[in-house]
């Protein structure tokens, strides 16, 4: 665990942040590259994923806030604090906030947001992986205590301080876990390719994907602020899972029941 990169005076270059910098630009990247194989036009596609990831980085921390509500209502001033500004969020929150900004961006734009949501599914699905490898360094969304021999034990003290991170004690590496599932999701992704299906079963299997492999994760996961239900059993991050999972499903087999139409393929004018 390496949560600092290098200091270079007052400046410190933390590795959660780099790492997750570095995911955010090659997935904007990547869905630019792979826009025009679903017929849509780059510059778009682009500007868009720009908007969502801002929108994402507030909703994350939106979530965050919420998540943690007991605690920032008796510490208000802690919301603007640099400690809450440095933190990454809650990822749901910051999905399902993009989410919203792709919809109606799209309505907006009258563009197919099935089809915006096939370009964007495999890049996502990369940044994030690439992202939680910024979290195993950074000690967040650490696991639990563990007896497997794979179970890590953080010593950084840096990192107990910023996120509370358990020192002297093997722990479930849950950002791994959930890093080398998102590559494998990142394969399966790619394979299906753009423009060889129907508008949005990519998504839907991103959706279908992610939503198991977050809710699977969550069993193992040991840090707080993530909302347990009946007593501790399961999360509220398993129940938006769920909801994704089902979402996930609909987008795959809709085209089976006509829902699916052609969506136009070729690209309107570039805008901001």
């Amino acid at each position: 665990m390496h949560p600092v990169l290098f200091r270079v005076g007052p400046l410190t270059v933390h590795a959660y942040g780099t790492l997750l910098a570095f995911g955010i630009l090659l997935a904007l990247w990547l869905a630019q590259r792979r826009a025009p194989a679903a017929g849509l036009d780059a510059d778009r596609v682009w500007n868009l994923g720009v908007y969502m990831i801002l929108a994402a980085l507030a909703g994350a921390k939106v979530w965050l806030i919420f998540a943690d509500w007991s605690y920032y209502r008796q510490h208000p001033g802690e919301i603007f604090s640099w400690s809450t500004l440095e933190a990454g969020g809650v990822w749901y929150g910051g999905l399902l906030t993009a989410a919203v900004i792709l919809f109606f961006y799209a309505r907006q734009a009258k563009l197919p947001y099935s089809k915006l949501g096939d370009v964007y599914a495999a890049p996502l699905a990369l940044g994030h992986a690439i992202g939680r490898l910024g979290c195993f360094c950074a000690g967040c969304c650490y696991g639990k205590p563990t007896t497997m021999p794979w179970g890590v034990v953080f010593t950084s003290t840096y990192a107990h301080d910023l996120v509370g991170t358990p020192l002297g004690v093997p722990l479930h590496p849950t950002q791994l876990y959930e890093s080398a599932w998102e590559f494998v999701n990142v394969f399966l992704l790619f394979r299906l390719g753009l423009g060889k299906r129907p508008s949005g079963q990519v998504l839907g299997a991103y959706a279908f994907l992610y939503g198991l492999t977050r809710g699977t994760v969550e069993f193992f996961r040991g840090d707080p602020g993530r909302t347990m239900l009946a007593g501790g059993e399961f999360s509220l991050m398993q129940v938006v899972s769920l909801v994704l999972i089902l979402f996930g499903a609909w987008m795959w087999f809709r085209p089976r029941f006509g829902v699916a139409r052609p969506a136009p393929s070729s690209p309107g004018p570039a805008t901001a």
